[in-house]
C-alpha cells in the first residue's frame, strides 16, 4: 500500500532528525515575513527551510564577525574566564 504525502513528510521530517542532520522548528510568523520567505526563497531557487537556514546563518555570521575570544564564547554560551 503506497504511503500519502502526509505519511511521506513525517516519514521524511523523523528520518533528518534520527540522522542528527536536522530538528523540527514549528513557529508561526507574521504573514509579510512569510510571503517575504516565499519570495526570496522563489527568487533564489531554493526551499523555503533552505532560505530560512542562508538568512540565520549569514546574520550569525555578521553579528559575530566583529567579535574577540571573550564574546565570542559568551555569545555560545560558553564560560568566560576571567
Amino acid at each position: 500500500m503506497a504511503m500519502t504525502n502526509a505519511e511521506k513528510q513525517a516519514s521524511y521530517r523523523q528520518r533528518r532528525i534520527k540522522e542528527g542532520d536536522g530538528e523540527r522548528l514549528q513557529t508561526v510568523i507574521s504573514l509579510p515575513a512569510k510571503r517575504a520567505l516565499e519570495r526570496l526563497a522563489r527568487h533564489a531557487g531554493v526551499t523555503q527551510a533552505a532560505m530560512l537556514e542562508r538568512l540565520i546563518l549569514n546574520e550569525q555570521q555578521r553579528v559575530t564577525a566583529g567579535m574577540d575570544g571573550d564574546v565570542y564564547r559568551a555569545y555560545l554560551g560558553e564560560p568566560v574566564t576571567a
